[in-house]
C-alpha cells in the first residue's frame, strides 16, 4: 500500500510561488513531493511582466521567476501533475486527494491555492463581463485599442495594469475609491509620468450599460455625492477593467478547513490550519501583505513545519521512507511541456526532447488532419505540424488542400478555415479542432489534447466522465482565445477533454486574432469566450465540472 506510485509524503495544491517554495524545501529535505496545479505553473504572478522588488533579483518577470523556482524544485526531486483537486479527505493520518488526474495519498497537505480577481457587484457588471467589463489587462487589453479605458482600483495590481493598458487605450482613467493609492509610492508614482492617465480619487463605479457592449459608465464622487456619466464616442464602446482585490480560492473546500468570514484560511505562526497535517501558504491565507516574497516565506514555513509531522506519521504507521530520484528534473505526470521559445523553427531542441519523452508514453498514434487553404496562416500551421511530426512516429500528419468549390461549400456551411483536426488512428472523424498555430499559452493545451487522443490521457473523475458520456445530442463548442491569455488554457483543455470522451461534443480552439469577424458577430471583448452551438456565449474561466454542467443543459434529451 505505502509503496504505491500515488503515495506521497506531501501533496501541495497550487503551483504559484507559495506552493513552489514549499516544494523546494520539502524535496530538498528528501521527502516525496507532488505539486498539483490545474492551470499554469506560477499562478497569478505570471501575468506580471516586471518584478523589481524581489530581494536579490534586480529585475525579472513573473514567468521567469516561477519557472526558475519550478526547475529548482524539480532538481530536488519534486514531481508535478497538471490536475484540478476536486475533493480531499483530510481527517485521517493518510490524506486522500481526489483530482482530475486520479487519486493520490499523502501524509501532509499544503494548500497554496491563491485567490481569484474580485467582482464588485455594480449594476451591469455580470451582464457585460466579456463585452466591456474585464479583469485581466494582459488577456484583454488588445480588444480596447484606441478606446477609452477605466481602471477600477487603487492597489498594486490596478496601478500596474493601468500603466500596461496605456499601450492600447487612447486614454486611461483610474477610479480610486480611497483618498490615495493603496500601494507603495514607488509603484504609484509611476502613474504621474504617464500622459494618457487621469486619476479620480474618492470615486467609485455605480453602473455600466449599453447596447450589446459597454457604451456608458456611471460614477459617484463619494465626497460630494455627485454622479456623472461617461459615454463613448460614436458608439465604439469603452473598457472597464476591475482590479479591486482578490477572493481566496477556498470555496471548493466545503468547510473542511477553518476559514475566516472572507474565506481566507486561518493558520498559526507555523502556517498550520485547523486540521492536523494540513498547512496553508500564500494569498489564500489571512495575512497583511500579499506579495511574492511573503508567499515564498509562507511556503518555506509550511514545509519546514510539516517535516516533523510527516516524520512522526512515518514512525506511527511504520511507513518506510520513499526512494527519491534526484539530480535531474522530473517530467510532469500529465504531459506539461514548457511554452516554445524563439528559435529557427517553432520548436527548440529542449522542447523537442521534452516532447520525445512524452510521445514515448503514447499508447497509440495520434492523427492530425490539416484542412488548409493557401492563406499565410495555413502556411504557418503546415510548417508547425510538420515539425511536430518530425519529433516522433507517434504523430501522423495528413494535409488536405481545401480550395475552389469545396472551400466555398464548407464556408457556406459555417466551417472555419484553415483548421487541423486531432483524432486517434483508425477514427473516421475527429472532433477536436484548432484554428491557428497553438503557440504561447496554448501550446501546452495542444500537447495535452494529443495526449488525450493517443492515450493514456489525463485522468478524470469517474462521475464527470459518466456525465459526459450521457450527453446524447450533438454540441459544438468554440473557445475563442488570445495566445497571451493566462486564463484561456483551463477552458481549452476542459473542452478538449470533454470532446475526447464524448463523440457528441466537438471542441474548437480559435485564435481570435485571425478571426475578427467572430469578435464582431458575438460582441467579444474578453477571452476566454465559449460559444455553444453558435448561439449561447459564456465568458471567463471555467473548469471541467462547470463546463460539463453547461453541456448537460444543452445536450441531454
Amino acid at each position: 500500500m505505502f509503496n504505491s506510485e500515488n503515495m506521497y509524503d506531501v501533496v501541495i495544491v497550487g503551483g504559484g510561488p507559495a506552493g513552489l517554495s514549499a516544494a523546494i524545501y520539502m524535496a530538498r529535505a528528501k521527502y516525496k513531493v507532488l505539486v498539483a496545479e490545474k492551470e499554469k505553473i506560477g499562478g497569478q504572478i505570471t501575468i506580471t511582466s516586471e518584478i523589481v522588488n524581489y530581494p536579490g533579483v534586480e529585475k525579472t518577470s513573473g514567468t521567469e521567476l516561477t519557472q526558475a523556482m519550478k526547475a529548482q524544485a524539480e532538481s530536488f526531486g519534486a514531481e508535478f501533475v497538471m490536475a484540478e483537486v476536486l475533493n480531499m479527505e483530510l481527517e485521517k493520518d493518510v490524506k486522500t486527494i481526489y483530482t482530475t488526474a486520479g487519486e493520490y495519498k499523502a501524509l501532509g497537505v499544503v494548500l497554496a491555492t491563491g485567490a481569484n480577481p474580485r467582482k464588485l457587484g455594480f449594476k451591469g457588471e455580470k451582464r457585460f463581463q466579456g463585452r466591456g467589463v474585464a479583469y485581466c489587462a494582459t488577456c484583454d487589453g488588445e480588444f480596447f485599442t484606441n478606446t477609452e479605458i477605466f481602471v477600477i482600483g487603487g492597489g498594486f495590481a490596478a496601478v500596474e495594469e493601468g500603466i500596461f493598458l496605456t499601450k492600447y487605450g487612447r486614454k486611461v482613467t483610474m477610479i480610486v475609491r480611497e483618498e490615495q493609492f493603496t500601494c507603495a509610492r514607488t509603484v504609484s508614482d509611476k502613474i504621474w509620468d504617464e500622459e494618457k492617465i487621469e486619476v479620480k480619487f474618492h470615486t467609485e463605479i455605480v453602473e455600466v450599460g449599453g447596447d450589446g457592449v459597454v457604451s456608458f459608465a456611471k460614477f459617484r464622487d463619494n465626497k460630494t455625492g455627485e454622479e456623472w456619466i461617461h459615454k463613448s464616442e460614436k458608439g465604439e464602446g469603452i473598457g472597464v477593467f476591475v482590479f479591486a482585490g482578490y477572493v481566496p480560492n477556498t470555496k471548493w473546500l466545503n468547510g473542511a478547513v477553518e476559514c475566516n468570514s472572507q474565506g481566507y484560511l486561518i493558520t498559526d505562526e507555523n502556517q498550520k490550519t485547523s486540521v492536523e497535517g494540513v498547512y496553508g501558504a500564500g494569498d489564500v491565507c489571512v495575512k497583511n501583505l500579499r506579495q511574492v516574497v511573503t508567499a515564498v516565506s509562507d511556503g518555506a514555513t509550511a514545509a519546514t513545519s510539516l517535516e516533523k509531522h510527516v516524520s512522526q506519521i512515518h514512525e506511527k504507521l511504520n511507513i518506510p521512507e520513499f526512494h527519491i530520484e534526484r539530480g535531474k528534473p522530473k517530467k510532469e505526470k500529465d504531459s506539461v511541456v514548457e511554452e516554445p521559445s524563439e528559435s529557427n523553427g517553432f520548436l527548440s531542441e529542449e522542447i523537442r526532447q521534452q516532447l520525445q519523452a512524452l510521445f514515448s508514453k503514447f499508447e497509440g498514434k495520434a492523427v492530425i488532419k490539416g484542412e488548409l487553404d493557401d492563406s499565410p496562416l495555413a502556411g504557418e500551421m503546415d510548417n508547425f505540424l510538420k515539425e511536430i511530426e518530425e519529433v516522433t512516429d507517434k504523430v501522423i500528419y495528413i494535409r488536405h488542400q481545401v480550395e475552389g468549390e469545396e472551400k466555398k461549400r464548407r464556408e457556406a456551411e459555417g466551417q472555419l478555415f484553415p483548421a487541423f483536426i486531432l483524432q486517434w488512428e483508425g477514427q473516421e472523424e475527429g472532433n477536436i479542432l484548432f484554428h491557428g498555430v497553438p503557440g504561447g499559452h496554448e501550446f501546452n493545451s495542444f500537447i495535452i489534447a494529443l495526449y488525450n487522443v493517443a492515450g493514456p490521457g489525463q485522468g478524470i473523475d469517474q462521475g464527470l466522465k459518466q456525465r459526459l458520456i450521457s450527453i446524447n445530442k450533438k454540441i459544438n463548442v468554440k473557445v475563442l482565445v488570445s495566445l497571451s491569455c493566462t486564463m484561456c488554457p483551463e477552458v481549452v483543455m476542459a473542452v478538449q477533454k470533454a470532446a475526447s470522451i464524448s463523440p457528441n461534443i466537438t471542441g474548437e480552439m480559435i485564435d481570435l486574432m485571425h478571426y475578427p469577424e467572430l469578435k464582431s458577430k458575438y460582441k467579444v471583448m474578453s477571452v476566454p469566450c465559449m460559444i455553444i452551438n453558435n448561439q449561447d456565449v459564456y465568458f471567463g474561466k471555467k473548469n471541467l465540472e462547470e463546463i460539463t454542467g453547461i453541456l448537460e443543459e444543452k445536450g441531454i434529451s
